[in-house]
C-alpha cells in the first residue's frame, strides 16, 4: 500500500506533469512540433559531420570534437522523436536542452552576445528545460505507460486486499 502511495504521489507526476486541458494540448502541440522540427537538425550534422565539427565543435576547446560531435547528432536524432511522440519526455528533454546550452555557449563564445545568432538555440534551449521540468503532460506515451502501471498496481493492491481479507475470515472461522 505505501508503495502504491508512493508511485501516486512521486512518479506519477514525473511521467505525466500536471495541468489542467487547454494547458495540456498547448503543451502537447508544442512538444510534437519542436521534436519533429529538431529532428532534421540532427540530419544536417551527419549530412556533413566534418564541417561540422570544425566549425561547432572545435572551437569550443572540447577533447575529442568528432565524441561530441556524433553525440550531439545522435542526441538530436534520438531524442527528437521521443520528445514529439513522449516517451522517456524527461531525459529527452534533458539531453536536447544540453545540446542546445552547449549551442548558446559556442554562439557566445563565437560571436559575442549577438541575440540574432543565439535566439533559435535559446529557445529552443527554453522549451526543452520546459520539458525537461513538466514532462510529456497526458497526451503522450508517457501518460499511457502510468495509465498501465496504475491499473497494474491497482490489480495487485486489490489482490493484496483479497488476500488479507481470506486470512481474516480464516481466523475468524477457525476461533468459532
Amino acid at each position: 500500500m505505501q508503495a502504491a502511495e508512493n508511485y501516486r504521489r512521486l512518479v506519477r507526476p514525473v511521467l505525466v506533469g500536471t495541468g489542467d486541458r487547454w494547458a495540456s494540448v498547448a503543451l502537447t502541440a508544442l512538444r510534437v512540433v519542436v521534436g519533429i522540427f529538431m529532428i532534421h537538425n540532427g540530419l544536417d550534422k551527419l549530412e556533413d559531420m566534418p564541417s561540422f565539427i570544425e566549425a561547432y565543435v572545435v572551437p569550443l576547446g572540447f577533447p575529442f570534437p568528432t565524441v561530441f560531435g556524433y553525440a550531439a547528432a545522435l542526441t538530436e536524432l534520438v531524442a527528437a522523436p521521443l520528445l514529439a511522440v513522449g516517451l522517456g519526455t524527461r531525459l529527452a528533454a534533458f539531453g536536447l536542452f544540453s545540446t542546445m546550452a552547449v549551442a548558446v555557449y559556442h554562439h557566445i563564445l563565437t560571436t559575442g552576445l549577438m541575440i540574432p545568432v543565439i535566439e533559435l538555440s535559446g529557445l529552443y534551449g527554453t522549451i526543452f528545460l520546459t520539458f525537461t521540468v513538466t514532462g510529456a503532460g497526458p497526451y503522450s506515451l508517457d501518460a499511457l505507460l502510468a495509465g498501465q502501471l496504475d491499473r497494474l498496481l491497482m490489480r495487485v493492491r486489490s489482490g493484496k486486499l483479497e488476500s488479507l481479507e481470506a486470512s481474516f475470515q480464516s481466523e475468524a472461522t477457525t476461533k468459532k
